[in-house]
C-alpha cells in the first residue's frame, strides 16, 4: 500500500519497479506469496485510508507493506493527521491478522527544521506504538545520487529500484514464512 515510489511511477514499465521485482526475490527464495500491489500515485495517508479497508479485504494479505506520508510531507499537511492515518491501517492490518510493516519516509529540508523533525520523528514513533518493524527511507542510497533520480529529482529510475527494493528486504524478511501465511 503506497504511493508513486511503490507504484513504479515513471518507469517505462511496471515491471521495473520494486514491488515488481520483490515478487521475483520472493520467488527465487522459496517464498510463497503473491504481491499485490495497492499503490497509487499522489496518493497520501487519507486516501490510503480510504482504500484500506476494501484493498485488504480484497487482497487478504498476511503482510503489509505500508509506504505512505510522503504526498502529506510534500504538500505540508499536518502531520499528527498523517500519524493518525497511517496508524490506523497499522491497526486495521493487525486487526485483520496481517504483519504490517511500516516504511520510512523523508522530507527534503527547505519544509522547515519542525515541520521536517515532526515528520521523520512520526515514523519510529508509529513503529514503536503499534509494535511494527520500521524500514529505512525507502530511497536510502538513491535519493542522494541525482544520476540515479529521475528529471523531476523525486523519483527513482529503473536502475536504482533494486537498491530500493534492498532498502526494504532487511525488515521484511522477518517477517516471512516460507509458506507464504
Amino acid at each position: 500500500m503506497g504511493d508513486s515510489l511503490s507504484a513504479a511511477y515513471g518507469l517505462r514499465s511496471p515491471d521495473l519497479g520494486w514491488v515488481t521485482l520483490l515478487q521475483a526475490r520472493l520467488k527465487a527464495r522459496g517464498y510463497d506469496y503473491t504481491v499485490v500491489n495497492a499503490s497509487v500515485s499522489g496518493e497520501t495517508s487519507a486516501g490510503g485510508l480510504t482504500r484500506f479497508p476494501q484493498a485488504f479485504a480484497n487482497a487478504k494479505p498476511g503482510i503489509v507493506i505500508l509506504e505512505l506520508g510522503a504526498n502529506d510531507g510534500l504538500r505540508g499537511l499536518p502531520v499528527n493527521a498523517m500519524q493518525a492515518n497511517l496508524g490506523q491501517m497499522l491497526s486495521l492490518a493487525q486487526q485483520g491478522g496481517a504483519r504490517p510493516l511500516l516504511v520510512s519516509m523523508l522530507l527534503p529540508p527547505n519544509y522547515g527544521k519542525p515541520y521536517v523533525q515532526s515528520f521523520t520523528a512520526a515514523y519510529p514513533a508509529l513503529a514503536k506504538r503499534y509494535e511494527v518493524p520500521l524500514a529505512p527511507f525507502i530511497l536510502k542510497g538513491v535519493a542522494e545520487h541525482r544520476e540515479l533520480m529521475q528529471a523531476d529529482g523525486v523519483h527513482p529510475l529503473a536502475q536504482a529500484e533494486p537498491q530500493v527494493l534492498d532498502n526494504i528486504w532487511p525488515s521484511l524478511e522477518p517477517l516471512l514464512h516460507r509458506s507464504g501465511k
